[in-house]
């Protein structure tokens, strides 16, 4: 049986405006840049810098894979 969303727990950050999943859907998103899209815009409110690298991480592999496109 699974969790109702009441009983999921949102920190702040994930209820400004739109879910990130809703949100990288919408927009069609693959897996590299629906990351990068929600390492950006979390990076203030929950891991820092942190959240930066991982944005960082994300953009260098989606590069390194469309280079030659």
């Amino acid at each position: 049986m699974g969790k109702s969303k009441e009983q999921v727990k949102h920190p702040d950050h994930y209820n400004r405006g739109i879910e990130m999943w809703d949100y990288a859907y919408s927009h069609k998103l693959d897996f590299f840049e629906g990351n990068i899209v929600k390492y950006v815009t979390r990076w203030k409110d929950k891991n820092g810098i942190q959240d930066l690298h991982k944005a960082k991480q994300y953009l260098d592999k989606l590069i390194e894979l469309n280079k030659n496109s």
